[in-house]
């Protein structure tokens, strides 16, 4: 062998020493599973270009209350992409997140906003146009239970604040109207997307209340033609929040790619022009 070939040799040895195998775990909520998918093909293939190192991003998801309460009961997630602040206050209260997290990020550590929205079956049988709809005797509603699923608490909220505005900011009013809401639910999942399930897969219940995302998936992909998306005449600003978990990057050495991920994720959102300036393969 020449000399060239003994150096080619050597180089491409140090260059596979050198390259780090690297794994992150993503504890998210229940809808976001297409969403990161998508994005972690986008960051491991720019990781790699960029460091030549391999990551792999393993998501797990679940109602976000309940996700919360696993990463505080010791699952070793790198980072946290929940739906809202307060699941990531309370790790954050348990030590394992710091507890000035949401400056780390520019708007609130928020990498996008939704809002809430009603599906309901082609046609709209049951004439649902708005909040007041979903009170009236023989309506059946589907929505996640508040105490384990944060997109089940921004529809509490949304529906909340509609019976507010409508009723002067009395509080017993709107606790009355909520109250009505929520003897006409039928189902009771613990996340979103169990949720979605029961109302497109089970077919029971006449309105889903749901993150707008879920809605689309639900009425563009998972049963085309069979649904429409009602937006109500009020509704609310739905911020979910991101993290890394500090004890578990300084544990692993995951540090660095874990504050990477996020970033980058927030960035290609804000840009106007992210395929080409950050994720080329992302769809933004």
């Amino acid at each position: 062998m020449n000399k060239w070939g003994v150096g080619l040799t050597f180089l491409l040895a140090a260059t596979s020493v050198m390259a780090k195998d690297i794994q992150l775990l993503n504890v998210s909520y229940d809808p976001t599973r297409e969403l990161y998918e998508q994005y972690n093909t986008a960051f491991s293939a720019h990781w790699k270009q960029q460091t030549g190192d391999n990551v792999v991003i393993r998501q797990s998801h679940g109602g976000s209350g309940k996700q919360a309460t696993s990463v505080i009961n010791g699952i070793e997630a790198d980072v946290v992409t929940l739906a809202l602040a307060y699941d990531v206050d309370a790790i954050a209260e348990r030590g394992r997140i710091d507890k000035e997290w949401i400056k780390r990020l520019p708007d609130n550590s928020a990498p996008y906003t939704s809002t809430i929205v009603f599906l309901v079956r082609k046609g709209n049988p049951k004439q649902i146009h708005d909040w007041n709809d979903l009170i009236k005797p023989g309506v059946s509603v589907i929505t996640p239970n508040p105490k384990s699923s944060g997109g089940a608490r921004w529809n509490y909220l949304a529906a909340w604040g509609y019976a507010l505005h409508h009723n002067n900011n009395d509080q017993a009013k709107a606790q009355d109207f909520v109250r009505a809401l929520y003897k006409n639910v039928e189902v009771l999942d613990s996340g979103a997307r169990g949720s979605t399930n029961t109302f497109v897969e089970r077919g029971i219940g006449d309105v889903l209340i749901a993150w707008e995302n879920e809605a689309l998936l639900a009425a563009n992909e998972l049963g085309k033609d069979k649904f429409e998306i009602v937006t109500p005449s009020e509704s609310i600003l739905a911020e979910p929040t991101v993290s890394v978990v500090d004890k578990v990057v300084e544990k692993k050495g995951t540090k660095e790619v874990a504050e990477a991920y996020l970033k980058i994720s927030l960035l290609a959102r804000r840009s106007g022009n992210c395929r080409e300036k950050l994720l080329p393969s992302a769809r933004c």
